[in-house]
């Protein structure tokens, strides 16, 4: 069974983080219009078409348009939204991005001289492996534990401290966005070059999901708790 879903008109005055919890499926085209909804979800979709210089009725008729995925099945309790991040976000940058630095450092190596190759690419990706691990170390270990333990509402300021983790993460993010032109290879890129853009898409779009549900949908329940 579909949901009926509002007119165009409605989303403009939302917040981008409240069209992704009411329509997850929205997260794929605001990225496609790079709208930043992980680190900037507080302004609204207007706010940021204007920002942007983007069409609104555009984006508006997308949004419509969407129907019921998989993505609706998000978790609701907490401590099964905690479990979801871990197993979906946390576990596979923990395996993909060493082998992204391996796979980088390989190309960095065999194509070097090319005009198209992304300068300390590696070098990136390895400062990004070393802070998104110290941060996702932090979550599990101590904000997601005391979340579990009934504890939620006594940690604010450490949720506070992740969320700045987060603005340094889509700072990188962005960079990484530059430094491979969107992630699209050059016309004459080898076959493993083709490989480590589609695993840098991706890692780019599971890593801006995340923050998302950290920042838009889990913290929101404790940041003004207990104050």
């Amino acid at each position: 069974m579909q949901d009926c879903l509002p007119n165009p008109g409605y989303f403009s005055s939302r917040t981008l983080a409240e069209i992704v919890r009411l329509l997850p499926p929205a997260a794929a085209i605001l990225r496609s219009h790079r709208i930043d909804f992980c680190c900037k979800g507080d302004l609204t979709l207007w706010e940021a078409v204007q920002n942007s210089n983007l069409m609104l009725p555009q984006i508006e008729a997308e949004l419509a348009a969407i129907r019921q995925s998989d993505m609706w099945l998000m978790p609701a309790m907490t401590r099964d939204l905690i479990d979801h991040i871990v197993d979906r976000y946390h576990e596979p940058h923990r395996r993909e991005l060493p082998e992204l630095i391996n796979l980088s450092q390989r190309i960095e190596a065999f194509h070097a001289g090319h005009p198209a190759l992304p300068e300390n690419l590696s070098r990136l990706l390895q400062t990004m492996w070393l802070e998104l691990e110290m941060h996702m170390c932090k979550e599990e270990h101590i904000v997601f534990a005391l979340i579990k333990e009934g504890e939620g509402p006594l940690i604010g300021g450490a949720i506070e401290m992740m969320m700045l983790d987060h603005e340094n993460h889509g700072a990188m993010l962005r960079q990484l966005e530059s430094l491979t032109e969107g992630c699209v290879p050059p016309a004459d890129a080898s076959q493993s070059w083709h490989e480590l853009y589609a695993g840098l898409r991706k890692l780019i779009d599971d890593l801006v999901e995340h923050i998302h549900l950290e920042n838009n949908v889990l913290f929101p329940r404790f940041l003004n708790k207990g104050r």
